[in-house]
């Protein structure tokens, strides 16, 4: 463990010893290169790239998909229309990722198909550490791709959960923030901590940088679970990094997309976290205002499903699927990727969507083009392996 990692573990414990339900702290104010900012999002359970980002142009697509590429009983919600929204080529997206289509249309988001991790044995624990450490094999590395790439950057990071997402171990400076429904610490409390701080260089700014936080409301509140909840957690993200010295980056997570049943259904569990998906990504582009034009955020999920639909009306855990790279900086309204086609024979072991581009080669890419990783420094240590990186991601 390191001096820095220590000092974040110690101002934590203090703080939870005081009951302040808000956050924990570790000073990350440091802004990125440039001022650009990058949000990550991960997809906890294995999306369903093919339900998310439909091919209705694959002459296989329908009879492959069967129920699960019907898209007309969406209609009957009135706010939906008869179909997949249409992108370019043979592609589409979700009927529930509308503002997702509208950022493609403005040219603020680019579609990765077909795309997975150098991992084919489809377990949740070993993709996604896989997919948060960036190595080349699960467990090979006990840090975090975006972290290594932060210890030669700077920049602080935010993680929007309890503790520090591995994909931001090794970082060097990470805050942490978490809602909480324990109960406000008393005044009194409150006073006599300060006042056993007040000398202390480190726990005196990060318990007034705390009380700080707490006093700005939480944008929708996070009692009620679904969509509201997601929403108000984006927006609250990117209040902190709208801030002109907030962190430079962030990492949220969605779950429950482990859809074994009934993910057809146009209010079943897949359609919910689309939704979900899409208002986070509102929230967070209404959030940052002007800094939109300079941020880029990066959907992945450890893997897609297998391509046919199974016994209850779901699919079971496959290898290719896709990623989404929205924002004001993404040279978007592009599909990108080697369509490998639906048909049985073109299928990875008769069942799942063939991977053709390695994830961690739009990941390569990103950081050198957006947070200026030195392409030299991306191959040696941070994503060692990729091969040929994607490129032309980001407007210059």
């Amino acid at each position: 463990m390191n001096k820095g990692t220590a000092m974040i573990r110690r101002r934590s414990a203090l703080l939870g010893l005081a009951t302040l339900p808000w956050a924990t702290l570790s000073l990350a104010t440091t802004p990125a290169p440039g001022d650009r900012r990058l949000v990550l999002v991960v997809l906890r359970g294995g999306m369903d790239g093919l339900s998310a980002a439909p091919v209705p142009g694959d002459p296989a697509f329908a009879e492959a998909r069967g129920l699960l590429g019907q898209f007309s009983q969406f209609s009957q919600f009135g706010q939906f229309g008869t179909g997949p929204l249409p992108l370019d080529g043979p592609y589409a997206l979700h009927p529930q990722l509308t503002r997702l289509h509208a950022m493609y249309g403005r040219g603020e988001l680019l579609v990765l198909h077909a795309t997975g991790l150098p991992y084919r044995e489809r377990s949740h624990f070993d993709a996604q550490q896989l997919l948060e450490s960036g190595g080349l094999k699960p467990y090979d590395r006990d840090d975090g791709w975006l972290g290594r790439a932060l210890a030669v950057t700077g920049g602080g990071a935010l993680g929007l959960s309890t503790n520090v997402p591995l994909v931001l171990r090794g970082a060097p400076a990470v805050d942490t923030w978490a809602p909480s429904a324990l109960p406000d610490p008393a005044p009194d409390l409150l006073s006599r901590l300060e006042r056993l701080y007040a000398a202390d260089a480190a726990l005196g700014p990060a318990l007034a940088r705390a009380r700080t936080l707490h006093a700005a409301p939480m944008a929708g509140g996070m009692a009620s679970p679904g969509s509201a909840a997601v929403e108000a957690l984006a927006a609250k993200a990117a209040e902190f990094m709208a801030q002109p010295n907030g962190p430079g980056t962030a990492v949220l997570e969605i779950g429950g997309w482990d859809t074994h049943a009934n993910q057809h259904a146009p209010r079943g569990v897949l359609a919910q976290n689309l939704g979900r998906l899409d208002a986070m990504l509102g929230a967070l582009q209404a959030g940052l205002g002007e800094r939109w034009a300079t941020t880029a955020v990066l959907v992945v999920t450890e893997f897609g499903r297998q391509v046919a639909i199974n016994g209850t009306n779901g699919t079971d855990h496959g290898s290719g699927g896709v990623a989404f790279l929205a924002g004001g900086a993404v040279r978007g309204g592009r599909v990108l990727g080697d369509w490998p086609g639906l048909a049985p024979k073109d299928r990875f072991e008769g069942r799942d969507l063939r991977i053709t581009t390695d994830l961690r080669a739009l990941l390569h890419g990103l950081l050198h083009e957006h947070l200026q990783v030195p392409r030299a420094t991306l191959d040696a240590s941070v994503l060692p392996g990729v091969g040929t990186p994607l490129r032309d991601l980001i407007r210059s």
